[in-house]
């Protein structure tokens, strides 16, 4: 990879990151807002996203891929299923600004990225049912709702430490604790 091509590829991470930090705070804030948050000029920004609808759909992209890599580290086929969701949630936890933003952000609810099924969502799927046929989650909820519940569990422990001022340990902690008494069998 040459000089160039490694700039190119930080300053790419550096917007998408900055547009991450600021856009999760402030979803209406202008490009010109996150140009100042990645230290670059508006022109950068426009150079390798000439519309705002580009910035979104490269951060959709970006949070697919941490999800991704996300589920691959939790290794969700592995040990009793309890703790692979523990391990699961554990890893999509520390996504929370990049999820957050993806939940709050209105042009996000329609991106086509979202409509397919994801190796992550079966993965998870995968995991849940696999729980229910051992018997450690509870058979009578459907694998979706629990799928679902995983995810508002999840959006609730990070709201919590972000608007109460709570620790990330102590959030996850009670997100785990909470999502275990609802879902074991």
């Amino acid at each position: 990879m040459t000089a160039e091509t490694k700039t190119r590829v930080r300053t790419r991470r550096a917007i998408l990151d900055a547009a991450v930090s600021v856009l999760a705070k402030n979803p209406a804030a202008s490009l010109a807002d996150v140009a100042a948050e990645a230290a670059v000029g508006r022109t950068t920004i426009h150079r390798y996203f000439p519309e705002r609808s580009d910035l979104l759909t490269a951060i959709g992209a970006d949070v697919l891929d941490k999800i991704a890599a996300a589920t691959d580290r939790s290794r969700p086929a592995e040990g009793p299923s309890l703790e692979a969701v523990a391990r699961l949630c554990s890893e999509f936890f520390d996504l929370g600004e990049n999820l957050t933003l993806i939940f709050n952000v209105p042009e996000f609810w329609d991106w086509e990225g979202w409509e397919q099924e994801t190796a992550a969502d079966r993965a998870m799927l995968d995991l849940i049912r696999r729980g229910q046929a051992e018997g450690d989650i509870d058979r009578e909820m459907d694998a979706v709702w629990i799928q679902h519940l995983i995810w508002c569990m999840l959006y609730t422990a990070w709201s919590h430490t972000h608007t109460n001022g709570v620790s990330k340990h102590e959030s996850l902690t009670l997100c785990l604790r909470s999502l275990k008494k609802a879902i074991a069998a």
